[in-house]
């Protein structure tokens, strides 16, 4: 398969053997996402960790500094009082019964969906539809509780939920290739502090083994794990 001129020019600008500090790393990366469209600088971070067991599943949700450059549609499971907070905070969708139908029938126009516990029997019954789109509200991320208006409000604002998939490894978005090198800076930083701060009890051994950084369109640049882990940890 032939490799594009722009591909070419992107991979020349890495060093492939080498781990950069992360400024010099998001300086590569946004460097090279040269696409028509703003990019997704996305991260990859491979955890010494085994998922498959229950005391080593890492888990959890990290508020962006630099928010995430998307626009996030949240569903909101309210009644009555709580309904009308998370409208007023800038829920896309609010229902009880009525969105519960609209969701099982199939219409899932929504990228998170925050409940109170007092729906969750309810939304629980929609497990097939919302748990395979990783979308079942869960209070280990804080989108089961009785702080709607919050929720809502992190929720479109740079929230960002992170799951250990198998091997260990967490992808998310931490940003556009618009944004600035501080603020891509900063919300990797945010990123991989969280993961350090969810590091389970069960994790021997070196728990981040390796992190790398890329655009939308472009080649991974490894981080130097020592450059942001160590400082993530204080």
């Amino acid at each position: 398969m032939a490799i594009g001129k722009r591909t070419t020019v992107a991979r020349k600008a890495v060093d492939p053997t080498k781990s950069y500090k992360v400024m010099d790393a998001v300086k590569i990366v946004k460097g090279n996402a040269k696409a028509k469209f703003d990019e997704t600088i996305e991260i990859a971070v491979n955890l010494g960790i085994d998922p498959k067991q229950a005391d080593q599943n890492v888990r959890g949700v990290v508020n962006l500094p630099a928010g995430t450059g998307r626009t996030v549609r949240v569903a909101v499971f309210a009644r009555d009082k709580k309904a009308d907070e998370a409208r007023a905070a800038g829920a896309d969708i609010v229902g009880a019964e009525d969105l519960f139908e609209t969701v099982n029938g199939g219409k899932v126009d929504f990228d998170r969906v925050i409940a109170t516990p007092d729906m969750m029997a309810l939304v629980g019954r929609l497990g097939k539809v919302l748990g395979p789109r990783g979308l079942m509200p869960n209070p280990k991320v804080g989108t089961v509780t009785p702080n709607i208006a919050q929720a809502v409000k992190d929720a479109k604002g740079g929230s960002v939920e992170f799951r250990a998939e198998k091997e260990g490894i967490i992808h998310a978005g931490v940003g556009k290739a618009s944004f600035s090198e501080a603020d891509l800076e900063k919300n990797v930083r945010a990123f991989v502090g969280a993961l350090v701060k969810a590091r389970p009890s069960g994790a021997k051994g070196t728990y981040v083994k390796k992190i790398a950084i890329s655009s939308t369109m472009g080649p991974g640049v490894s981080v130097d794990v020592s450059d942001i882990s160590q400082v993530a940890a204080n």
